[in-house]
């Protein structure tokens, strides 16, 4: 209980609070304008669906992370690593070293064996996301263009604006309408719309192989035409491959950076969360030429410091590992049967989808499907284009939850990925069968 001396003194503290108008005692005010880089942020996908798979204890397809647990030499790697003192403390900005030598090692195969350098032509992020943020703090002034390929991962759009970019956009359209199969890799960037979006402020453009949400991987003579440009207009290429592990034969991933003149002017980005099923980590990578390195890494010693350091111990010895368990082979197969096991309840309902070269996601197109007319949806959902209202549909009278596509396009561009889906499979067997069983009611909904 306050004693009345302190009473009274508080009392008069808010009294001239009030009087200074630092202080309303019916409702906070705003006294402070955001900052134009973060005030037109919309309410993202993630918010909306998550949220609302918990809620209707649907079936969560939408959001790409895993529910079932890494492999178990992953998950020794991690609990030993805590007990050296040194793993608990700051590591240098560049990452470990022993992660970085374990990077160098694993994917010098991948770079023509160019002797990667630890040292100076590898850092790591904390996650690809920071380190995609980092490249753009790294290299862009006020007005610079960065060229992105649509659909996109949508944080590419907030990495550009924060960093005082613009996006311009250039968008993937399926060979076919849409109303039958295709491969991703009927997924056609025109070389000669993108040609014409370069301008003078043209600085940078996005990669994404394996496509996310497409799942197309680009064929060597799709890289090099679009490595010509880059060469042409002086472009630096952001290369984000952070599903290069996950990749279905027959196809194979081609890398830009290995490309005639592009070594120098590419930065490859990776993830420990996708290469390894631990999104939660929050570790990944750029390698790249060092004249480009120095600069991500520049920024990146002043956005985060330093990834955390435990956890990069523990990819540095899952790497070192993964052979002897032949982990990457055994992935790859464990997902084409997930890919598989997602794409039969579609077949079946006949309803068209596109078959992913790599990434674990599955574009299915719902232009056939009937949501009734007056479905009554929040105010959140109807501001947004069909997809939404029919993965908001969906969710509730399904019990399955999708990622509406549109939320990766531009506002001009956004009716490109209404008529579609985003369902992930990287999920347990037993979740994707519970998931077929329960769209096998969208058999009511479909029209011919």
């Amino acid at each position: 209980m306050l004693c009345w001396a302190h009473y009274r003194f508080r009392q008069r503290l808010i009294a001239k609070a009030e009087a200074l108008g630092l202080r309303n005692s019916s409702r906070p005010k705003e006294i402070l304008k955001k900052a134009e880089r973060v005030a037109n942020f919309e309410q993202d996908v993630w918010s909306i669906f998550s949220p609302l798979a918990a809620q209707l204890k649907a079936v969560n397809l939408g959001q790409g992370y895993m529910n079932f647990l890494p492999p178990d030499f992953i998950i020794e790697s991690a609990k030993g690593v805590f007990s050296d003192n040194a793993n608990n403390q700051y590591s240098h900005p560049k990452g470990r070293i022993r992660l970085r030598k374990a990077l160098a090692k694993a994917y010098d195969p991948y770079f023509h064996n160019r002797n990667l350098d630890p040292e100076t032509e590898i850092i790591v992020t904390a996650g690809a996301n920071e380190g995609i943020f980092a490249i753009f703090a790294g290299y862009l002034d006020v007005g610079d263009e960065v060229i992105l390929m649509e659909p996109f991962f949508d944080q590419y759009i907030s990495n550009t604006t924060m960093n005082g970019g613009v996006p311009v956009y250039v968008p993937l359209r399926p060979k076919f309408d849409g109303n039958k199969v295709i491969s991703s890799s009927e997924w056609r960037l025109d070389i000669n719309e993108l040609r014409a979006k370069i301008t003078p402020k043209s600085k940078i453009i996005v990669l994404n192989t394996p496509h996310n949400p497409v799942g197309k991987v680009f064929s060597k003579e799709e890289l090099i035409e679009i490595g010509q440009v880059a060469i042409k207009h002086n472009l630096l290429i952001i290369s984000d491959e952070v599903y290069d592990r996950l990749y279905f034969r027959p196809d194979t991933h081609e890398r830009i950076a290995n490309l005639p003149g592009l070594w120098e002017r590419t930065i490859t980005v990776g993830s420990a969360g996708k290469t390894f099923g631990v999104t939660g980590w929050r570790v990944g990578w750029l390698i790249g030429h060092h004249h480009l390195i120095e600069t991500a890494l520049a920024a990146h010693t002043r956005i985060v410091f330093i990834a955390n350091s435990p956890l990069q111990e523990a990819i540095a010895i899952g790497f070192e590992k993964a052979d002897e368990h032949n982990f990457f082979d055994n992935q790859i197969a464990l997902y084409e049967k997930k890919r598989e096991k997602m794409i039969r309840p579609f077949a079946d309902l006949g309803l068209p989808y596109t078959i992913p070269q790599g990434s674990y996601f599955l574009l299915v197109n719902t232009s056939k499907i009937r949501v009734p007319e007056n479905y009554q949806v929040p105010e959140i959902i109807q501001k947004r284009p069909k997809d939404f209202k029919t993965c908001y549909w969906m969710a509730k009278e399904i019990g399955v939850v999708a990622i509406p596509p549109s939320e990766f396009y531009s506002l001009e561009n956004q009716h490109l990925g209404e008529n579609y889906a985003r369902f992930a499979f990287c999920k347990t067997d037993e979740m994707l069968d519970e998931a077929a069983g329960l769209l096998k009611k969208l058999e009511n909904y479909i029209i011919d």
